[in-house]
């Protein structure tokens, strides 16, 4: 059990909450790994960077990613006002897929067989940082 009274480590939880603005998107339908390709590209490049890079990137997860980005930009712009965040200065600092649930269907197959698809989910989380 935790020690304090259940406020006091709720204010403890809290400010120890990461302030750097960021986007998540839950629940997208494509596996990981698909998602990992595009991140992989993208990380640690400054945001005029990574936008170009996921705008003409051909894969479907870059298509979703540059939305994402788009978000993590307009939450540093209004959603922190007290830092000032700009343009030029915002880069990628962490960007990540992690695993959500798994819908699974059957395929029907030859002599009466019934073969398992799994359609993959995850979780994607761009965050942003100033340099």
């Amino acid at each position: 059990m935790a020690k304090g009274h259940r406020s006091q480590i709720k204010r403890e939880r809290n400010s120890q909450k990461d302030t750097r603005p960021s986007a998540k998107l839950s629940y997208a339908r494509m596996s990981v790994q698909k998602a990992c390709f595009v991140l992989d590209a993208i990380r640690g490049k400054d945001v005029q960077t990574a936008l170009a890079i996921v705008t003409y990137n051909p894969r479907y997860a870059s298509s979703i990613i540059e939305k994402l980005l788009k978000s993590a930009i307009a939450n540093a712009e209004n959603n922190y006002p007290d830092k000032n965040y700009s343009l030029e200065n915002l880069y990628v600092a962490e960007c990540y897929a992690n695993k959500g649930p798994t819908m699974k269907r059957i395929r029907p197959r030859a002599q009466g067989r019934a073969y398992r698809i799994e359609k993959r989910m995850s979780h994607i989380t761009v965050v942003l940082d100033e340099r």
